[in-house]
């Protein structure tokens, strides 16, 4: 600050005397000289606080570099782990692929075989079918037969028969029973 009061009583000095050296207080009138004692002045004032102020800017953008660097690190940590567990993930869904492809064969395996013993199952339910319903109709057309012939020979003993050869029969009939008894 004593410096500063130096200039200026130099500079009032100088105003009074009117000598070409010293200090011009009318900045446009000031020629390369009076700018530099000025500015030697300003530097030799400001310097510690320029100083200070660009140390403190210069750890800042330090500190703020040094940060990045960590945060560059710990991204690409987690990039690598992030492509670490990509990988694996790739690794189990080509796995749970082979998986469902051999399930899906098993199983289609296992429908084609079930397939087949249900259709043999079946033929062999329409050939029993079959052969229980030709039974039946072989029973039936016996039946039918029978019937047909207990018809045709009642009709014929009915036109053969005479109320003289009923009687006969019957007779007839009647000791061969009596002698069997």
């Amino acid at each position: 600050m004593n410096d500063f009061l130096l200039i200026s009583s130099l500079a009032e000095l100088s105003s009074e005397t009117k000598k070409s050296f010293g200090f011009n207080p009318n900045f446009l009138e000031a020629n390369v000289l009076n700018i530099a004692i000025l500015l030697s002045g300003v530097v030799y004032l400001g310097r510690n606080f320029l100083t200070s102020a660009l140390e403190v800017r210069q750890q800042k953008v330090a500190e703020a570099i040094q940060e990045a660097e960590e945060r560059l690190v710990q991204a690409n940590s987690r990039l690598l782990e992030s492509e670490k567990q990509l990988t694996q993930a790739q690794a189990v869904i080509e796995e749970i692929k082979k998986e469902a492809e051999k399930t899906a064969r098993t199983v289609k395996e296992s429908i084609l075989a079930q397939g087949k013993l249900d259709i043999e199952r079946l033929t062999n339910n329409g050939k029993s079918s079959i052969e229980k319903a030709e039974l039946q109709i072989k029973k039936q057309i016996q039946q039918h037969i029978t019937e047909l012939a207990i018809q045709k020979v009642t009709v014929q003993l009915k036109e053969y028969m005479t109320p003289n050869l009923q009687s006969k029969v019957i007779d007839s009939n009647i000791s061969n029973l009596g002698g069997q008894l």
